[in-house]
Order: C-alpha cells, then sequence, then structure tokens
C-alpha cells in the first residue's frame, strides 16, 4: 500500500493491518483476494475513518461493464461489521426509469437497447435519495430486476436503508459532458485501444449522449470520493459481462425466464462501451489526482492500486473528501 493511501484511509500501523487482514480471513469472499487487500479493505477504513470524524460519506465506484462492481458490493456488506459500519450499497441501476419511460428515453438508439446509456435513469429519484440521506434519512434504494419484461428489466419495489455511510456504483459515474468542441477532438482521435469502433449511426449519436450526461453532473458533486476499476486492456469487459451472465444463467433458469439472448447482452455491452467512450470519457477519471484505482486483469485479479500520491503528488491526509470537480 503506497503512503498516500495508507494515510488518506487512517491506517496508522501496516503491519499490524496486514496481521488482521490474511488471505485466510478474505478466501470465502466473492472477489479475489488481491482485489480485497488492495482495495476494498482500504476502501472500508477510508469510510469507518470519514464516519469517525462526523461525516455521512457517499462513495462512488466507477467500473466497466462484467468488472465486478456486484460481487464487490457484496463483499464490501460482508467485510463492513468487522470495521463497525453500518454500510448501504446501491447501484446506478436501480435508478432506471421505469419501463414506459425508459421505452420513451430511449427510443430510437443505435444500440436497439432499452437502458445504460446516460439518459436512462431516474435522475430526481436518485437526487431525492441523495438529498434525503445527506439529511439523514434512511437511503430511498428502488430496486431494479433485470429479468423482467424478458430480460429489459423493470422496477420491483422501494427498500429503506438505515446505514451510515453508502457506496453508489456505477459504470458512467464520475463521467463528464465534453461540449461541441471536446466531442470534436474526440471523434478526430484515435479510441481506447481494445473498444469497438464506432459506426456512423453510432458517432450522429455522440452529441445526444454527451448532452444526456450534463444532467447527471449536478448528482456527481455530492460524491466524496471516487474509486474506480480498470481493465488492463478494453476489451476485457466484453468477456466479462458474458461470463456473468453464463453464470447467473447457470444459477437462475433458462433463457424464457428473463435472462438475455447472446445477441442482446451483446448489445447491452456496446451500448456501454460507445455511447460514453472510454477515451475521452473514462480514461480521465484514472488520470486525475486522488483517485484510488484498482487495474484488474483478465480473471479480476488487482494487479496494481494506484491512488492520489502517485498520479498527481501527495495530499493531505487530514482532507475531509477528494473533490468530484
Amino acid at each position: 500500500m503506497d503512503p498516500w493511501l495508507q494515510r488518506h484511509c487512517g491506517i496508522a500501523d501496516l503491519e499490524e493491518w496486514r496481521r488482521l487482514w490474511t488471505a485466510e480471513h478474505l478466501a470465502e469472499l466473492p472477489i479475489q483476494v488481491s482485489l480485497a487487500e488492495a482495495f476494498a479493505l482500504p476502501l472500508l477504513a477510508r469510510l469507518q475513518r470519514r464516519v469517525g470524524q462526523g461525516a455521512r460519506p457517499i462513495l462512488a465506484l466507477n467500473g466497466p461493464v462484467g468488472a465486478g462492481k456486484t460481487s464487490l458490493g457484496r463483499a464490501l456488506l460482508q467485510l463492513a461489521p468487522r470495521f463497525g459500519l453500518r454500510l448501504g450499497v446501491a447501484s446506478i441501476d436501480d435508478y432506471y426509469l421505469p419501463w414506459p419511460q425508459r421505452q420513451r428515453a430511449m427510443a430510437g438508439n443505435p444500440f436497439g437497447v432499452s437502458r445504460v446509456p446516460p439518459g436512462s435513469h431516474d435522475l430526481p429519484l436518485l437526487a431525492e435519495s441523495l438529498e434525503g440521506w445527506a439529511a439523514g434519512e434512511p437511503w430511498r434504494l428502488p430496486r431494479f430486476d433485470k429479468r423482467l419484461r424478458g430480460g429489459e428489466g423493470d422496477r420491483a419495489g422501494m427498500d429503506m436503508v438505515t446505514c451510515e455511510a453508502v457506496v453508489l456504483e456505477g459504470w458512467l459515474l464520475g463521467c463528464k459532458p465534453l461540449g461541441p468542441a471536446g466531442l470534436e477532438r474526440a471523434q478526430l482521435s484515435d479510441g481506447a485501444p481494445g473498444t469497438p469502433e464506432l459506426t456512423a449511426r453510432e458517432r450522429l449519436w455522440l452529441p445526444h449522449w454527451d448532452e444526456a450526461l450534463e444532467g447527471y453532473q449536478p448528482l456527481w458533486r455530492r460524491f466524496e470520493e471516487l474509486w474506480l476499476l480498470r481493465p488492463l486492456h478494453w476489451s476485457l469487459p466484453r468477456r466479462w459481462r458474458f461470463q456473468a451472465e453464463a453464470r447467473q444463467r447457470r444459477r437462475g433458469g433458462s433463457l424464457g425466464e428473463g435472462w438475455l439472448s447472446g445477441a442482446a447482452l451483446d448489445r447491452l455491452v456496446r451500448a456501454s462501451l460507445c455511447s460514453l467512450p472510454p477515451g475521452p470519457y473514462q480514461d480521465p477519471l484514472a488520470s486525475q489526482p486522488g483517485r484510488v484505482v484498482a487495474l484488474l486483469d483478465g480473471r479480476r485479479r488487482c494487479v496494481r492500486c494506484t491512488s492520489g500520491g502517485e498520479a498527481g503528488g501527495d495530499q493531505s491526509s487530514d482532507s475531509s473528501s477528494l473533490s468530484m470537480g
């Protein structure tokens, strides 16, 4: 663990920390031990520190489709009691618009999907959840069931979660619009290695997604920090997502019970990689000072965890938050 991250998370004695969290203790988690050691445990230590300082922190977790954000969320919930934390974990996927509104919002898009790109989320509801929780209320968390409507998904109830810290995960968290000039520059440059080449119709829709992303910015500013999962190569998310779907299908039944076909799943993955291409939208997030970034190999093992100390110089460990601006 680099010194900046150790101080930022309030870990006073690193050797004692390593004795407390051995690989044996972490082996039963639904994530790789390397990711637990380098990323999940420091994340919880950071939240523990902020709660101890009297804050009600909301930490954003950005990662591409298939990176294991859901599994990481389960691991965080499993570990949180060891830190004395009452933790809430939510996904921006839970805030998709209800089916009729989502159909209208996504009508005519080049991917043929009803969810994923900017504009498919219920931003007023997410704002209400953020505002209410900041005021001391329970976290208002809708539940989205992806098996409904033949795999298109729909809202399936609402939970009220009592917690003192929240982790909100999603593939587009923290992404910023480029504006017309930025879009022109982005379309003239090569994409991130491993990402699909956009079709002419997909390029025509980029200004639409960029404009929709503007509506998310006030919500991003409510996050204290942004932590990121990043693939070694941008060809990995598609493989990861197909592997995850195969596992879910084995546990949850056949295609007729609501799982997506291969073609439909491919469209969803493409929508995440081509509505906000990683080169201009995702890669800049990882290069900003103060971000904690876990670099994942093909098996979702953490091969390196970088932080603000490496990316942009040392920062005070007494800082109450990292700017989302």
